[in-house]
């Protein structure tokens, strides 16, 4: 059986986050610091994907002062926290072939230090000494204690409302290497 280890290219993959509340939903981009996945006879295996957050970007506002001042808020402890957290990630545990090219991987996502189970479906694409990955994982950001205007813990919130799922699209290419290569 043939192994082989994918280091994920940060500068040609990306994560796009959306986040939604009562009126309407934000949107943007955070950075992949750095990975790996596990291919066995062309199949994923496992891996991980570090997320780099203060890599966190703001696309839907456009006005300046308005974008730094929202960035400065997802970096407080009100959400990511990313002084004292500066990463996130999810390390694979299992993978459930769905089908010739999507798979089902469930494993350990950890944000501010706190660690639950969760899963989603990703296409593979194999291009030999190259793979691509894509796919939705949908988060609840209330079990990774981001509370902010969430209306599990604030009652009367109206319009304020964050609701508590958002989602990480993401697209992830990785090149083949050797662990000779890696000195």
């Amino acid at each position: 059986m043939e192994t082989t280890n994918f280091r994920i290219v940060s500068s040609d993959s990306s994560v796009a986050w959306t986040g939604r509340k009562v009126t309407g939903a934000h949107n943007g981009t955070i950075g992949i610091k750095e990975g790996n996945f596990i291919l066995n006879e062309g199949k994923v295996k496992g891996g991980t994907i570090v997320i780099d957050t203060a890599s966190i970007k703001i696309l839907d506002i456009t006005d300046p002062d308005t974008n730094t001042q929202f960035a400065g808020h997802l970096a407080s402890d009100d959400f990511f926290s990313i002084e004292k957290f500066p990463t996130a990630a999810f390390d694979i545990l299992s993978v459930k072939e769905v089908s010739d090219s999507i798979f089902y991987l469930e494993g350990n996502l950890t944000i501010k230090d706190i660690t639950h189970t969760t899963g989603f479906e990703a296409a593979l694409e194999n291009h030999g000494n190259a793979i691509s990955l894509t796919g939705k994982l949908v988060i609840d950001r209330t079990k990774y204690d981001i509370r902010f205007r969430s209306g599990n813990f604030f009652k009367d919130l109206g319009d304020t409302l964050i609701y508590n799922d958002f989602d990480l699209d993401f697209n992830i290419t990785a090149e083949a290497f050797s662990e000779q290569s890696k000195n």
